[in-house]
């Protein structure tokens, strides 16, 4: 057992004082000690008296019906997803295709959003790069990867010589910035689907890169994530049969918040470069 030393010296009122102050203690709770015990006893007490002395209640009466409210928007439903693909597989161009979505009312994200977001770049590319979907800046300008997450982009592209400008064209599976910026539900995505899978056709890039794991799920049929995806050449088949070598890669966004991983994306682009330069010779 322990015992205090006589003899021990102890800092006085004003040095303790100092020593709360600085640990952020500058006031009371209160003048008087609190035993906590004695309250619990007699709140415990007081809930044994009212539950004895209170009588039964009567189960209140059922209130009238009302009248159904106004039905809220149908969300979109699998037909839409059929009339998706027909309306995707009969576009014979770019421009159709971007047209025939613009006038699409089958995916609610339309109602929520400022601006379709169909592409930018050379739409006879080199690389096709496809996201989930747009953001808050890309939904107000109306193109993708505008925000730092394109800026970033724009600066990884062009290190292994490939620019919007020139040689690259940019997309989102989901063409309409979701309220919120929250993730595109699975069935929204699939209404969606048909149309970046025929735009990827139309467009017919000589590679395709998969940003982020939604992306690559949707264009790969892939289940496991992004970190365990990418860096492997994968391969994205057209409805017309034509196999595109894929990328998946990181998403800029996640490269933001993840600084330390942008040399795995660096490693992914020195083989899109690698490829490229094949192609080429």
């Amino acid at each position: 057992m322990l015992t205090a030393d006589p003899n021990a010296s102890f800092p006085d009122l004003a040095d303790l004082l100092r020593f709360y102050a600085e640990a952020g203690v500058d006031e009371p709770l209160l003048e008087e000690p609190v035993n906590r015990f004695e309250e619990q006893a007699a709140a415990r007490q007081a809930a044994m008296a009212a539950v004895t002395k209170t009588p039964p209640k009567m189960p209140a009466p059922a209130a009238p019906a009302r009248p159904a409210a106004t039905a809220a928007p149908v969300l979109p439903d699998e037909e839409q997803a059929v009339r998706a693909r027909e309306l995707a597989a009969s576009a014979q161009s770019l421009d159709e295709l971007c047209e025939l979505l613009r006038n699409f009312d089958g995916c609610n994200l339309k109602l929520t959003a400022k601006n379709l977001v169909f592409a930018d770049g050379n739409p006879q590319p080199d690389v096709m790069l496809v996201g989930e979907a747009p953001g808050r800046d890309e939904d107000i300008e109306g193109l993708p990867f505008v925000g730092r997450s394109g800026r970033l982009l724009d600066a990884m592209l062009a290190a292994i010589g490939v620019s919007r400008k020139t040689n690259a064209y940019i997309a989102n599976v989901v063409p309409w910035r979701p309220p919120g910026n929250r993730t595109p539900t699975p069935l929204e995505t699939e209404i969606c689907r048909p149309f970046i899978e025929r735009q990827i056709e139309l467009a017919r890039p000589k590679i395709l890169v998969a940003l982020g794991g939604p992306s690559a799920k949707v264009l790969l049929h892939a289940n496991e994530g992004i970190l365990r995806l990418r860096g492997n050449w994968k391969v994205h088949r057209t409805a017309s049969g034509v196999e595109i070598p894929t990328m998946p890669t990181l998403h800029p966004a996640y490269l933001l918040r993840n600084p330390a991983h942008k040399k795995l994306a660096w490693r992914d682009l020195l083989e899109i470069a690698a490829r490229l330069d094949q192609m080429r010779a």
